[in-house]
C-alpha cells in the first residue's frame, strides 16, 4: 500500500471515530437534558463503551465535548459526572448567544456576497421541506448549517469562531426544543424574518430578528423542560 493510501485510510478511520463520537455526544446530551441521566450520575467509559458497542476512544471524546457544554463535570482520576448548568448559568449563556448571533446577522446583511446569499436561501428552502417530515434530528443538522452560513457571512473570522464556540456549549439545549409540537414550523418563520432582512441588506432588522429568534429558542427550551 502506498503512503497516499495509508494516509487516506488514516483519515477515514479518524472521520469514522469523530462521527461516532458525535453520535454518542448527541445521544448522551439528549438523555441528560431529558433527565434520563440524572445530575450526579457517573459516566463510566467502560460501561458506556459496552452499552454502545464501541471502543473507549469515541466515548472519551463525547464526554469531553459534553463537558464543554457544561453538561458533564470532569473529575481527576474518577469517572466524569453528569452536571447541569444552573438556571442563571443557562440564562447567561443564552444572553451571550443572542448578542453574538445578532451581531453575525447584522454583519451578514451588510457583507454577504451574492453566492453566499443564494446558499443561505437554499438552506432555508431545505429546512422548509423538512417541516412536513417532522424529523427534529435532521432539522437540527440543517439548522446548524443555516446558522453557520450566517456566521461565515459576517466576514469576521474572530466573531464566527467565538459564536461557534458559544453555540457548542448551548447546542444541547437548543436542540431539545425541536421536540415541541409545531416548533419546526415556528422556527422556520423566525428564520424567514432573518433571511429576508439579510437579503435586503437591512442590518438592524436582521440583527433584531436574530436576537428575537434566540430569545424564543430559550423560552421554548424552558417550555420543553417544564413538560418533562
Amino acid at each position: 500500500m502506498t503512503l497516499t493510501a495509508h494516509a487516506a485510510d488514516a483519515r477515514s478511520v479518524l472521520w469514522q471515530r469523530k462521527t461516532r463520537a458525535e453520535e454518542l455526544r448527541l445521544q448522551l446530551a439528549d438523555e441528560i437534558v431529558r433527565g434520563a441521566l440524572a445530575p450526579g450520575a457517573a459516566l463510566d467509559e467502560i460501561t458506556l463503551a459496552d452499552r454502545f458497542h464501541v471502543s473507549r476512544t469515541p466515548v472519551r471524546e463525547a464526554i469531553r465535548s459534553l463537558a464543554a457544554s457544561g453538561l458533564v463535570e470532569m473529575r481527576a482520576h474518577r469517572a466524569a459526572m453528569v452536571a447541569q448548568p444552573s438556571a442563571d448559568q443557562l440564562a447567561e449563556m443564552f444572553e451571550v448567544m443572542a448578542e453574538l448571533e445578532a451581531l453575525c446577522a447584522g454583519f451578514a446583511a451588510e457583507r454577504m456576497i451574492s453566492v453566499e446569499r443564494r446558499a443561505l436561501e437554499d438552506i432555508h428552502d431545505e429546512l422548509r421541506t423538512m417541516i412536513q417530515s417532522g424529523d427534529p434530528q435532521r432539522y437540527h443538522e440543517v439548522n446548524e448549517a443555516f446558522h453557520a452560513s450566517i456566521y461565515s457571512g459576517s466576514h469576521n473570522t474572530y466573531l464566527a469562531e467565538i459564536t461557534l464556540s458559544t453555540r457548542a456549549r448551548v447546542q444541547p439545549f437548543r436542540r431539545a426544543q425541536f421536540r415541541i409540537l409545531g416548533r419546526l414550523a415556528k422556527s422556520h418563520i423566525e428564520h424567514d424574518r432573518v433571511v429576508q432582512a439579510i437579503l435586503r441588506g437591512e442590518q438592524s432588522i436582521a440583527a433584531s430578528a436574530m436576537y428575537a429568534h434566540i430569545v424564543t429558542v430559550r423560552e421554548e427550551y424552558e417550555h420543553y423542560t417544564e413538560s418533562l
